[in-house]
């Protein structure tokens, strides 16, 4: 079952469930494939028709949290050119290892994504493929177990807060891929359905076709209580 947090004619937004991918190949489920059969149910559709849907951005797959898809093309188009525009008001919330000081900042690094791999990697300011990635963060609390980070992105790159938080010793928990050591959620999982403690919390966009402001705020999933964090901020 889709939780859905808005819809609005063309737009709808998701609160996507770690461990499901947002777009795949032919025959492997992902968050794409549930909301066109969300669609072809609602619109009377045979199994079999054609079902435009437009993805104007992604989240990785063991992350949870707001995703925004469009029925029609000039909505994606719009969507996307927000995006592109930067006018998108987006946060995220994670839980990383380690003691994180001071209690915000910003973090710069080039970034370069590894040919054919799903894996990003810091680099120099003169590698051939550096890409500028700038994040600022927040701290929300400290506890034994590590810390809990408000993120807003400047930039959009590969796995970014992911190694951006791993390359300063604060891999974010349950990211075994990026050096994480703790274990988060169930683990008996598969690797590739794992969670990992990071949330796309908050989205804020213009409706394509009304320019009405919208801004949704995505729950965290349940995954999160184990970590004991402060009900009173949640």
């Amino acid at each position: 079952m889709l939780d859905v947090l808005y819809d609005d004619g063309p737009c709808l937004v998701i609160n996507k469930p770690s461990g499901v991918l947002t777009q795949a190949p032919a025959g492997i489920d992902s968050l794409e494939i549930q909301v066109k059969e969300l669609f072809r149910e609602r619109e009377g559709k045979p199994a079999d028709a054609n079902i435009y849907l437009g993805l104007p951005h992604r989240l990785d797959r063991p992350v949870s949290g707001a995703i925004v898809f469009a029925r029609h093309l000039r909505a994606a188009q719009r969507l996307s050119a927000q995006f592109e525009n930067r006018t998108i008001n987006k946060s995220y919330w994670a839980f990383v290892e380690g003691v994180v000081t001071p209690d915000e900042g910003t973090w710069t690094d080039y970034l370069h994504k590894r040919h054919g791999m799903a894996q990003a990697e810091v680099v120099t300011a003169d590698h051939p493929a550096a890409k500028h990635a700038v994040l600022h963060y927040r701290v929300m609390w400290q506890g034994p177990t590590g810390a809990w980070l408000e993120i807003e992105l400047e930039t959009g790159r590969t796995h970014q807060i992911r190694i951006q938080s791993s390359s300063r010793g604060h891999a974010v928990v349950g990211d075994s891929q990026y050096g994480s050591t703790q274990i988060f959620g169930d683990p008996g999982l598969d690797e590739r359905e794992k969670p990992i403690a990071l949330h796309a919390r908050q989205l804020g966009f213009r409706h394509p076709m009304t320019n009405e402001p919208v801004d949704i705020v995505a729950p965290l999933p349940a995954t999160w209580e184990a970590l004991n964090l402060p009900s009173e901020i949640l």
